[in-house]
């Protein structure tokens, strides 16, 4: 049973990730409003009174007009309080319009249903589970998807254009030659912080050494560098033994950061920051030296440290990573400092263009290796009713304050191979996580067949 309130399978995106003012949004085109049915029998769960009360309820607990203590059980709020939920349900309402109506119903057993609902511009597919007892009140809800009927990946992009702060983005086919055809883009060839997306350099790189014969999947490292906000190794040993399978499983599809640092120090720094020129950066100095998470996450919490490194050349840099390791570890990190909001995401970071990314996904789907694809594969990062329209979904995202960035490598029922990439920079404020995850489904679920 479900006792939380979510709203998509996005992936684990918590690590660090540039900045200019946006320019005008284009004149901002009207959806087409989410055609409903009239007259219609009443939607009903026939032969189970206490579901059915839920399920006729929905809609008046998405339009705020019933608390959310009488609808949802006191282990659901628990977890998620009713000020959350209704802050949730107003995000839905800001990114689909107002809402509407219950659409549709269908029982997932004694206690369970699997509803419709419609918004002013998108329908919802909504999971919910009931108590049976507490007079059968609500203790699971997943959204697992909207869809946007004749939605546009011009529509989106003016979405997108529209947020505060800084926005890129891309989509392209890709071809069988290592190009690609431009379906859609804003600011493609502009630098952004992007957050753990850069964990696919190093994923790259563990491929090439596993395709050249120096390393193997199965070979066994230590988790023996310790990360900031790495939940999935959080509590393991030091230096417990791990394949580099299981290390590049969990620095992808849960972001764990030591287990990304005793990748990337396993690979070598070198050695990963090579696999980045021969696929191709644009601006390789704004993210060179190639900094181990627990090194950025320690420079953002120390400005005389940050400030030194920011103020020599890269070989300088390289030289101060190695003079100052003492400093530069996890016990050393202040967390009040970078729990202000956005810090340094303009400096200290990891960046790369949409275009760079692009080159990016393309390569790695050039790899072909199953094994690396698989890892990509784990968290899809689309909710269950997007997944559908893909054959195969890779995924990389990353966040922390001010930066969100989300990338997809997709390959479609008929074969074809897509890039989307994006990401939204603000080093004023924090980003809307759910906003810009929604509106990247969205592009990704507008892509013509």
């Amino acid at each position: 049973m479900r006792n939380h309130l979510t709203l998509l399978a996005l992936a684990a995106a918590v690590s660090v990730a540039g900045f200019a003012p946006t320019a005008a949004a284009a004149p901002k085109k009207k959806a087409k409003a989410v055609q409903v049915a009239k007259a219609k029998p009443a939607v009903a769960i026939k032969g189970n009174a206490k579901l059915d009360k839920r399920v006729q309820q929905l809609d008046a607990i998405i339009k705020a007009k019933l608390a959310p203590d009488e609808y949802f059980a006191p282990s659901f709020l628990a977890s998620i309080s009713a000020a959350q939920v209704v802050s949730i349900f107003d995000s839905f309402i800001a990114q689909h319009g107002k809402p509407v109506e219950l659409v549709s119903a269908t029982p997932r057993g004694k206690y369970g249903a699997t509803l419709r609902y419609a918004f002013e511009r998108s329908i919802a597919t909504i999971e919910i589970d009931i108590a049976d007892a507490d007079d059968g009140k609500v203790i699971g809800m997943l959204f697992t998807g909207f869809t946007t009927p004749d939605d546009t990946l011009e529509r989106v992009a003016t979405d997108i254009k529209a947020l505060p702060g800084r926005t890129g983005f891309l989509v392209a086919e890709l071809d069988d030659k290592g190009g690609a055809r431009l379906l859609e883009s804003h600011r493609s060839d502009e630098q952004f912080a992007i957050g753990s997306t850069f964990k696919l350099y190093i994923l790259a790189e563990l491929a090439n050494q596993v395709k050249g014969g120096t390393i193997k999947w199965s070979d066994v490292a230590p988790l023996a560098h310790r990360s900031f906000s790495s939940a999935a190794t959080n509590a393991w040993p030091k230096d417990s033994p791990m394949t580099l399978h299981s290390l590049a499983t969990m620095m992808v599809s849960v972001s764990d950061n030591s287990a990304t640092d005793s990748l990337l120090f396993k690979l070598g720094r070198e050695a990963v920051e090579r696999r980045l020129a021969s696929i191709g950066h644009s601006a390789p100095d704004k993210t060179l030296p190639f900094l181990s998470t627990v090194e950025a996450f320690a420079l953002k919490a120390n400005p005389e440290l940050r400030d030194r490194f920011l103020n020599i050349n890269e070989a300088a840099q390289r030289d101060l990573l190695t003079s100052e390791a003492a400093s530069l570890t996890l016990d050393k990190i202040d967390n009040e400092a970078l729990s202000k909001g956005p810090t340094a995401i303009d400096t200290i970071e990891w960046f790369a263009s949409p275009g760079d990314l692009m080159l990016l996904l393309n390569h790695l789907r050039d790899t072909k290796n199953d094994d690396m694809l698989a890892i990509m594969g784990v968290n899809p990062g689309l909710s269950p009713t997007a997944r559908g329209k893909w054959r195969y979904i890779g995924y990389k995202g990353g966040s922390e304050p001010g930066v969100m960035s989300m990338s997809f490598l997709l390959q479609s029922q008929k074969g074809k191979w897509y890039a989307v990439t994006g990401s939204w920079n603000d080093s004023n404020a924090e980003v809307d996580n759910t906003k810009f995850a929604l509106l990247m489904e969205r592009l990704v679920s507008a892509i013509p067949e």
